[in-house]
């Protein structure tokens, strides 16, 4: 061999030398352990930043003597929330918002029930009918309760003239407290039902059909089949609508600010929920500080009522899974 000869170094199979080889295995292990952080850490930040964040600066806010105006003021500690405790307003605006929420979400349930096993059959036109159940949903709530508010008009609203011309007496909407309960109820169901029966068709369509054909063999009918079959196994669905439909029921703001011209809950505070009582804080009283207690009071309420219904709702599975 001559002096000029070069002695190459050994290299592995496929022509690559060890140490590159190395580093990308090595990178392979860090992209495999640490990517799906990755992948999900914009959604952490931007909960961050829109959900944690505004939901600590109310709780500082309510601590504090805060104005629109002037800003923030002396330390109070929980003098908001002891003072909000004590008007009898907030507790009118609890009973109405439990109460609307409590006539809502029921028929909520039986007819998004009701219209997703609808749905569930083999129907013509199968997504023409799905899209048209989902189309209130779509509508604007100020919308929907223009049109509500004009169909329960105390004089000359369609529900009352059809009830004198049958001889019934008119029903005071705007007057009475239940009355105008089921009439912002009525407006709430009419926008979310059709999204809750989606919600429940999903859950249906991923029972196996081998129930339903196994039930069909042993002479069950429609109605025992969906009591014994698709009920049970929409378990956890059931769970999610009934928690999901919570937040929501407690929260709504749009049907009862728009069920009349003034906004305000009306003239004897009929159906001030917990959201116009916040509004009405904030915006006219311009108080932040005590709206901020609101708020965070609506906020626990929300907690409370979700826990209580996922602990329930967990029971009664178990206990239907150890018959």
């Amino acid at each position: 061999m001559s002096a000029s000869t070069t002695v190459r170094p050994k290299t592995q199979r496929g022509g690559s030398s060890g140490p590159p080889q190395k580093r990308g295995s090595r990178f392979a292990r860090w992209d495999l352990k640490y990517s799906p952080y990755v992948y999900i850490l914009p959604f952490f930040v931007l909960f961050a930043i829109v959900g944690v964040f505004p939901l600590g600066y109310t709780a500082w806010v309510s601590l504090n003597d805060w104005s629109l105006i002037g800003g923030q003021g002396d330390f109070v500690g929980i003098d908001n929330f002891t003072s909000i405790l004590g008007e009898k307003e907030f507790w009118v605006a609890l009973r109405n918002t439990i109460s609307i929420f409590l006539i809502q979400v029921i028929p909520q349930l039986i007819f998004g029930l009701i219209i997703a096993a609808a749905l569930d059959r083999n129907l013509r036109n199968a997504t023409f009918w799905r899209m048209g159940v989902l189309l209130p949903y779509i509508v604007m709530p100020v919308a929907v309760a223009l049109i509500f508010g004009s169909l329960f008009a105390d004089r000359y609203g369609l529900v009352n003239t059809t009830l004198e011309s049958i001889g019934l007496p008119a029903i005071g909407w705007h007057t009475d407290i239940i009355p105008s309960h089921i009439a912002i109820a009525t407006m709430v169901d009419f926008r979310w039902t059709g999204y809750t029966s989606l919600i429940l068709l999903a859950g249906m369509q991923a029972i196996p059909r081998d129930y339903y054909e196994a039930a069909t063999i042993d002479g069950a009918g429609a109605a025992r089949q969906f009591f014994s079959i698709t009920i049970p196994q929409l378990r956890s669905t059931l769970i999610f609508v009934v928690i999901t439909a919570t937040i929501g029921g407690l929260q709504i703001f749009d049907e009862p600010r728009l069920f009349d011209q003034a906004g305000t809950g009306g003239p004897d505070n009929q159906w001030l929920t917990l959201t116009l009582y916040l509004y009405k804080l904030g915006w006219t009283d311009l108080d932040f500080g005590k709206a901020a207690a609101v708020a965070w009071l609506l906020f626990l309420l929300i907690i409370i009522v979700a826990v209580v219904n996922l602990v329930i709702s967990s029971r009664v599975s178990k206990s239907e899974g150890r018959k």
